[in-house]
């Protein structure tokens, strides 16, 4: 299955073909993000775990997606200079994908597959949250918001799968970070 997902085609968010293999032999986290969503912050945080961890063989990678309360509407161009400007990011950053439904990119079926539960620090409060607000949400193992985080360890296996309302300096994600950096 690792070898599967690494070959994936992708799009930098430049418009320059990529894969998950081009990150061999790296811990990864994939994330889907959005710009207009109350996570948005959390690219602050996540450009903070790239920059302290990238030199120890980690990368974040952000792929945008507007799959939610269609809260990522831009266009590439005008999310790469969003990001630029608001968060300072240099992590690598993906062309727009759907992240969940019928259309929703390769990359997002496998890695939903692999792990189809995320483990969350506040358990269900978010997906209750959301469906107590009558937003629709996408049943499991779908992904279930913006800022959703896959791990993947060196050998391209998903090893872990986060809820949106991990923030990036969660004490169990960075643990199973430093895990996978020292496997």
């Amino acid at each position: 299955m690792a070898t599967e997902i690494q070959s994936i085609p992708l799009k930098t968010i430049d418009g320059k073909g990529a894969a998950l293999g081009d990150y061999a032999g790296k811990v990864v986290l994939v994330v889907n993000v959005a710009s207009k969503c109350g996570l948005t912050p959390q690219y602050e945080g996540l450009e903070k775990l790239y920059r302290d961890r990238k030199d120890q063989g980690f990368a974040v990678l952000g792929f945008p997606a507007n799959n939610f309360l269609a809260q990522e509407p831009g266009t590439d161009e005008e999310i790469a200079s969003f990001c630029s400007l608001t968060y300072d990011v240099t992590f690598p950053m993906f062309s727009k994908i759907s992240v969940a439904g019928e259309d929703r990119h390769p990359l997002y079926a496998a890695l939903t597959a692999a792990r189809p539960e995320a483990a969350s620090p506040n358990g269900e409060a978010m997906r209750e949250r959301l469906a107590g607000k009558d937003i629709p949400i996408w049943p499991k193992p779908e992904v279930l918001w913006n800022f959703e985080k896959f791990l993947i360890g060196k050998d391209g296996a998903v090893i872990g799968r986060f809820a949106p309302d991990t923030p990036p300096d969660d004490a169990a994600l960075n643990a199973a970070i430093d895990e996978a950096l020292n496997a």
